[in-house]
């Protein structure tokens, strides 16, 4: 009854510009653990919710009614749980409203936890119904590009259509990804509002041919193509205004050389991809644009098939 597992889960690069609400990378280095424990008090309780500072977190709510993490845990133990409950602690190492997958690195490393507290544990893919009762509640709507890759790592294809099914996209060699996190926040739910609610055939047709050259730049090892398809020509217009420092950063990168450079999600979190030998020296290079401009910020360097969630020490 006391045994304790932890899990680990990353952030991710939501839409990755041309697939939103379908496409996301895990990103390696940075994430959320989640550790449970069976109790004997039926149901799921948070026992604490830790920021990334290690203190209690002054937001987040321990009521398991109101965490993605406890959603997400309480969705899977009433399918395949016993009468006995489960107490979570959730360790979060995401920023809040950063586009970086906050909430679904929660929901995922809850899932994954408490998966190992079953008699006999689903395979990792079963879990993502899971993991996305949690999601959606946070963001306000049903999309799977930062839980999918949070969970399974790597580049995941998940449009609604397809799901629970996924479709992993080859990480073409010698690529990775540099994500800058500005401190600033936006609020992904309050972000989708704003959208507008009808686009251009123009304006889809251009976005399908991106996204489809994109896909078959990363299954050719296309850099070149991958060049040419990087962009998101419906959502990033409509959000760059409200990363303040969105224009400087991106003009950095395509100075660094980036194959392409986007918002993380809804931001303010942006990424770019960029061939590994100058990665680091590109990550240097978004976030001096950004700290001219007077904001703090942090960076990290991934490769495209970081892996997804893990049992931790």
């Amino acid at each position: 009854m006391s045994e304790t597992v932890t899990a680990f889960a990353p952030a991710s690069i939501g839409n990755v510009a041309v697939g939103f609400d379908m496409l996301g990378v895990a990103l390696a280095g940075v994430g959320d653990r989640v550790a449970a424990c069976r109790v004997e008090e039926p149901g799921i309780r948070v026992a604490e919710v830790r920021g990334l500072d290690g203190e209690l977190h002054p937001y987040l709510s321990t009521d398991p009614e109101h965490n993605t993490a406890s959603i997400a845990a309480k969705a899977l133990w009433n399918d395949y749980g016993d009468r006995y409950g489960v107490e979570i602690k959730v360790y979060k190492g995401v920023p809040l409203q950063s586009g970086m997958g906050s909430s679904a690195a929660s929901a995922v490393a809850a899932t994954f936890a408490v998966n190992q507290l079953l008699g006999t544990p689903l395979p990792t893919e079963n879990l993502l119904p899971y993991a996305l009762a949690g999601e959606q509640y946070a963001s306000g709507g049903l999309h799977a590009d930062n839980v999918a890759p949070s969970l399974l790592g790597g580049m995941i294809f998940c449009p609604n259509v397809l799901l629970p099914e996924t479709v992993r996209l080859p990480a073409p060699e010698g690529v990775s990804a540099v994500l800058v996190h500005p401190e600033l926040q936006v609020n992904t739910a309050h972000a989708r509002r704003k959208l507008a609610k009808a686009y251009t055939m123009e304006q889809w047709l251009e976005q399908q041919a991106y996204f489809g050259g994109f896909v078959a730049a990363c299954a050719a090892g296309d850099i070149d193509l991958m060049r040419k398809t990087l962009k998101d020509v419906i959502i990033e217009p409509q959000r760059k205004s409200a990363v303040s420092c969105f224009d400087a950063v991106k003009q950095a990168a395509d100075r660094g050389g980036a194959i392409g450079c986007s918002l993380s999600g809804s931001g303010p979190s942006m990424f770019a991809l960029i061939e590994d030998g100058r990665a680091s020296n590109l990550a240097t290079s978004m976030e001096q644009a950004c700290r001219a401009l007077g904001i703090d910020c942090q960076s990290w360097v991934s490769p495209l098939d970081a892996p997804g969630a893990h049992l931790v020490d």
